[in-house]
């Protein structure tokens, strides 16, 4: 026992030591960054949540002074940037007067914390204490991450959001398991089911108000809910011959099982309703027409398929060409910002049922784009330092740790294991895929990248696991056991 205890104040005090290192790393970025806003690389959005925020207090509402992106007229309501952020920071500006850089601290205690605390969580449920260690390390020190933690938009939030509604959900389906399996954190204390249901509804309605692409990831997520509980109640928690299963000490039928499913689907989606439904009632005072949130899909997917593109994808169009307001129908520049939306929605798909082979080139061609990870002489030095020393280092281990999971999935007999890597593995595949399909820039892939980094840690364990056991590192010991073993073997990591 008092090894054990050695071994969690050690784990606690390496945790604290990576918390504050990405704490300390995320202020230098917002130090950097400054107490101005302007159109650094990948954050050029910045100076429109800058001015909006300034707009609200001054108590003009959701609106721009003068014609704004992306093809909003001056003085007129907007619904194409996330609500929730925009509120943030009108709240930091309320309260320390408008200093940007008050606004970047915060962010970046806010998320140095809770983004590296949450990667630790994920990973040592999944794989272990040495993992969730190795992927709270890698999140608190990965470029993109520090760079984009200073930047006043929406990204850092998003994706603690992502992770925070990723470890409901593995909480939520622990509860399947009897209580001994579990690997709790510990000193967490023990929640019902039902919190846990609303726990996963403000987790899923916080992340939404700050980008609604997430609520197209909502089924998904569900229905894993719903894929996991069965095959962990078939397999983890000793059905008896009436089909019915003890679950925490308590004897359940699979009907009662799915009927308590089935409510906290219903809880966790009336929590989100509850979320977006007042922004929805705005929209609709401001536009005279349904709008459930932001106003940018339509535009996303218009520009995102053009035919200007061809089949070879160009993620910032080029200086020399036409701007992306040249691209919008000159008969549709009239519209209101709800209105064109819809309009430009049409448009696209109208692209994509004329020629659909070439939308499926175009939608290739975006891979290259998404994933890439080399130096560019069309970005700036700080882009190519940042990109290559983040995502071109990491790529590797993630790689192999993807590889390894893998097999998992198909040969491991850790049956929660094996549905936590699939929910990872689901996000990744979907977000990929809409993106893919839509519109893409790199930083669009740094919520995936929050999930990768999980999978370079199992890499990055299981290559010095490998190297460590090179006979250059082992010394035979004079008086062997034949209960000796290493004591990595010891960990949950079972692939």
């Amino acid at each position: 026992m008092r090894a054990v205890s050695k071994r969690q104040i050690s784990t606690a005090n390496i945790l604290k030591i990576i918390l504050l290192l990405a704490i300390l790393l995320r202020v230098a970025s917002a130090l950097f960054q400054g107490n101005s806003v302007e159109p650094l690389p990948g954050i050029h959005d910045q100076i429109s949540y800058d001015e909006l925020a300034r707009r609200v207090i001054e108590g003009h509402g959701f609106s721009f002074a003068t014609n704004h992106w992306p093809a909003t007229q001056a003085n007129q309501p907007t619904a194409h940037w996330s609500f929730l952020y925009t509120l943030y920071l009108s709240a930091t500006y309320l309260i320390f007067g408008v200093h940007p850089l008050a606004a970047r601290l915060i962010q970046a205690l806010v998320v140095g914390l809770l983004h590296t605390w949450l990667a630790w969580r994920i990973g040592k449920r999944i794989f272990g204490p040495t993992v969730g260690l190795l992927a709270a390390l890698l999140s608190a020190t990965y470029l993109y991450f520090v760079y984009y933690s200073g930047a006043l938009i929406t990204e850092s939030f998003y994706i603690v959001g992502i992770l925070w509604t990723m470890d409901v959900a593995l909480r939520l389906a622990a509860r399947q398991l009897p209580a001994s399996t579990l690997n709790e954190t510990p000193g967490e204390p023990p929640r019902s089911t039902a919190w846990l249901w609303v726990e996963l509804g403000l987790a899923a309605g916080v992340t939404i108000l700050l980008r609604q692409l997430f609520l197209l990831f909502m089924p998904f997520l569900l229905l894993w809910l719903w894929w996991s509980s069965e095959r962990l109640n078939a397999n983890g928690s000793a059905p008896d011959r009436s089909g019915s299963s003890v679950h925490n000490g308590k004897r359940r039928t699979s009907t009662q099982r799915r009927m308590h499913l089935l409510a906290g689907s219903l809880l966790c989606m009336a929590i989100v309703i509850s979320l977006i439904a007042p922004w929805t009632i705005r929209n609709y005072r401001a536009f005279g027409q349904f709008v459930p949130l932001n106003t940018n899909s339509g535009y996303a997917f218009f520009w995102g398929n053009h035919p200007y593109y061809g089949t070879k994808f160009v993620g910032i169009l080029p200086e020399d060409g036409p701007s992306y307001l040249d691209l919008i129908p000159k008969e549709l520049l009239g519209l209101d910002e709800a209105a064109l939306d819809k309009a430009l929605l049409q448009r696209g798909l109208g692209f994509v049922i004329q020629d659909p082979v070439r939308y499926l080139l175009l939608s290739l061609s975006r891979g290259q784009e998404y994933f890439k990870f080399w130096p560019s002489p069309d970005s700036s030095i700080l882009s190519n330092i940042v990109r290559v020393g983040s995502f071109g280092l990491a790529l590797p281990f993630i790689l192999y740790g993807l590889w390894v999971t893998a097999g998992t999935l198909w040969q491991g007999r850790n049956r929660y294991q094996q549905a936590a890597i699939t929910l990872l593995y689901l996000f990744m595949a979907v977000y990929t895929a809409i993106h893919l399909l839509v519109w893409t820039l790199i930083r669009y892939r740094l919520p995936v990248d929050s999930l990768f980094l999980i999978f370079a840690a199992v890499g990055l364990y299981k290559l010095v696991g490998w190297v460590m056991s090179h006979p250059l590192f082992i010394q035979t010991p004079q008086h062997s056991t034949p209960h000796s073993s290493p004591s990595h073997s010891k960990e949950r990591l079972s692939l």
